[in-house]
């Protein structure tokens, strides 16, 4: 089952992820709410939208935007709606 690991700590964990450019898009549902804070950090990608992201913190430790998702993903990107996917310090494995 693919697992979002950071730090030790599985942050997200599903069978049912979707890849898309390489990335494992999680169901946004299999994200830990106590591990995440909100980010004021926006970026675009021309095919998927605007994407916005989550910042990740647990007992002193923090990675800024680990955690980026499509709130309004343009009609193509369909696929990654209500998902979430990683970077950074955050490592997929299966």
């Amino acid at each position: 089952m693919p697992k979002a690991i950071w730090n030790d700590l599985v942050v997200a964990e599903s069978t049912d992820t979707v890849v898309v450019e390489g990335n494992h898009y999680f169901p946004r549902s299999a994200l830990r709410d106590d591990l995440i804070r909100d980010s004021a950090t926006h970026t675009f990608c021309p095919w998927k939208g605007t994407a916005s992201y989550f910042s990740l913190e647990h007992e002193g430790r923090r990675t800024d935007d680990a955690v980026w998702y499509y709130p309004e993903p343009k009609p193509d990107a369909g696929m990654v709606r209500d998902r979430v996917a990683f970077w950074k310090d955050v490592r997929v494995v299966d």
